[in-house]
């Protein structure tokens, strides 16, 4: 008897566990549900997101395709298109542009790497927009007026359904629905985002229940900035456009900024985020620490839950891109920046000067020879102006002996000597700042291509050739900054100056200050100066020789004795 019942134990645990391991070696056992623990709400029982045993979430098997039910039959498409609840913990989205990664915690956005972009630091690895680590607010997170209900939103577990696993050209348009309810709070909220293979931009609707007054939907904590950056960056941080004008003020507590609205934005150099209302918004942007913003816009709701619209577009700074959505984001590549503010004669010249630049590379491929092609047409353009420069100095030479002795001669009578220097340059016809009105009439184009190449998306990690792999960062091996430091000592050599030796010796110190200033200058910006240089030394050379061959003034005296 004793034995009978050894027997049908052991054949008993037999059949228990080896049942399953044999449904798990054929593949028809489903994967278990990945479950979040129990969320306590504001009055102290489990949220139902996370506990409801009847919940379409907790009742679904999880695949491996995006959390899914896998087919068993029938029309894939139509299968696919149906929208099906997700028990995954993190749910994530795949575009041609994107990878976007998704917490059922709060409905929250978690990573956003960019495909086409790779860090700087590696080249390899996708450019992340998400800050991630630490206690930051994450993006799209969801908060109310009340405390309670705060907490409720951005802590809560979400119900999510999904209606497609990836997006490409056959299936360019996709839906996730995040859901949170609680009965005995009577708090609930609808989240919907609309993806789109070949767009930046997601949309988004929500739609709650038993809140009242406002909601804030957030950009987080440094989403969008990749690089803080140091020196001559232009603006990093937040960004808004409000009444129709862009406020990029960082507050150190947060404060709302009431009025027509447009967007609220986090960017740096390269990079942006920003969310887009529908309807009638305000923005919230706070400083939030050293090098840490964040943003938010607060959304009124009311009691019958009317749907509240908006976008997100996270994406890089590229010009068309942003100029596409019509609503001036384009506006934060800021082509007027200039010292501490912006000017906008510089962004006035800049984007002419960009549009050009960028329809040479179409053709050349290469944004090193773009940058010397461009070089070299606006040297053409200055040629007349830079004549006439070169010609006034000649003459300022010529008569430098009567300059000098005339100086001399009234050196303790500053009037006289005013009145016999203005004399002298009417009679020979001379302009005295000839030489340099054709270089103030160029620093605005300087300007303009410093913006350009140091801000403009379009030339980050774009090699030149040989040693230079990125024309947006310093050359590496500081070999341009000391030819073009070389060309200027050149420039200096053949240049007619009307400078006494003692300021000579001192202007010799230039190129080496020049140098010293552009070894941390990008190699493009540097590329353009020293192909600036060259052309100069050319064109001087080329007009010594077989253009312009003026006699020196012979200094002679007159019955005053004064040299003439």
């Amino acid at each position: 008897m004793e034995k009978r019942v050894i027997v049908f134990l052991v054949l008993s645990l037999a059949i228990i566990f080896g049942y399953e391991y044999l449904l798990k070696e054929l593949g028809l056992l489903p994967e278990p549900v990945i479950s979040e623990p129990a969320e306590p709400s504001t009055n102290g029982t489990p949220s139902p997101a996370s506990t409801s045993p009847e919940s379409p979430t907790s009742r679904t098997p999880a695949t491996k395709e995006a959390g899914q039910e896998k087919p068993s039959g029938g029309d894939v498409r139509a299968q696919e298109s149906r929208v099906e609840p997700v028990a995954r913990e993190f749910i994530e989205v795949e575009t041609n542009l994107y990878r976007a990664k998704f917490t059922r915690r709060g409905a929250a956005l978690v990573g956003w790497e960019l495909k086409r972009y790779h860090g700087s630091s590696d080249g390899k690895s996708a450019v992340q927009l998400v800050r991630q680590g630490g206690k930051f607010a994450e993006p799209l997170t969801v908060t109310a007026d009340d405390s309670s209900q705060s907490l409720e939103l951005s802590d809560g577990i979400y119900r999510v359904e999904k209606d497609f696993t990836t997006l490409d050209q056959e299936h360019p348009t996709g839906h996730i629905t995040f859901q949170y309810e609680n009965p005995a709070s009577g708090v609930g909220l609808e989240k919907r985002l609309t993806f789109h293979a070949d767009s930046y931009v997601v949309d988004i609707v929500l739609k709650s229940s038993g809140l009242s007054g406002t909601v804030n939907l957030g950009l987080g904590t440094n989403f969008g900035i990749v690089d803080w950056g140091e020196g001559f960056i232009g603006s990093v941080g937040t960004a808004s456009l409000i009444d129709d004008k862009i406020d990029r003020d960082m507050p150190e507590s947060e404060a709302e900024h009431k009025g027509s609205v447009k967007w609220v934005a986090l960017q740096d150099k390269y990079f942006i985020s920003a969310l887009i209302p529908k309807t009638t918004a305000s923005a919230l942007p706070r400083k939030q620490g050293d090098k840490l913003v964040s943003t938010a816009i607060r959304l009124p709701v009311d009691s019958s839950g009317t749907p509240l619209s908006l976008q997100l577009f996270a994406g890089p700074k590229e010009f068309d891109t942003l100029q596409s959505l019509q609503i001036r984001l384009e506006d934060t590549i800021d082509f007027g920046w200039f010292l501490f503010g912006s000017w906008d004669m510089v962004r006035a010249v800049a984007k002419p000067i960009f549009y050009v630049l960028r329809y040479i590379n179409d053709y050349t491929h290469n944004y090193g020879l773009t940058i010397i092609l461009l070089t070299v047409i606006i040297k053409l353009l200055f040629v007349p102006l830079q004549y006439k420069s070169y010609t006034s100095m000649k003459q300022m030479q010529g008569i430098q002996p009567k300059v000098a002795a005339l100086q001399e001669k009234f050196k303790d009578d500053r009037d006289r000597l005013n009145k016999e220097l203005i004399k002298l340059y009417r009679d020979h016809k001379v302009n005295p700042v000839g030489g340099c009105l054709p270089m103030i009439l160029q620093m605005p184009v300087f300007v303009s291509l410093f913006n350009i190449l140091y801000m403009t998306i379009d030339l980050r990690q774009a090699p030149l050739g040989l040693w230079i792999s990125d024309l947006s960062v310093q050359d590496p091996y500081y070999i341009l900054p000391i030819i073009m430091g070389i060309s200027m000592v050149v420039m200096q050599k053949i240049q007619p100056t009307t400078m006494d030796p003692t300021q000579a010796r001192i202007m010799l110190m230039l190129p080496a200050l020049m140098t010293f200033l552009f070894i941390n200058f990008p190699a493009g910006l540097v590329l353009y100066w020293l192909t600036n240089n060259v052309l100069t030394i050319v064109q001087q050379f080329v007009t010594d020789r077989l253009f312009f061959r003026t006699p020196a003034i012979t200094a002679t005296v007159d019955e005053q004795g004064v040299k003439k």
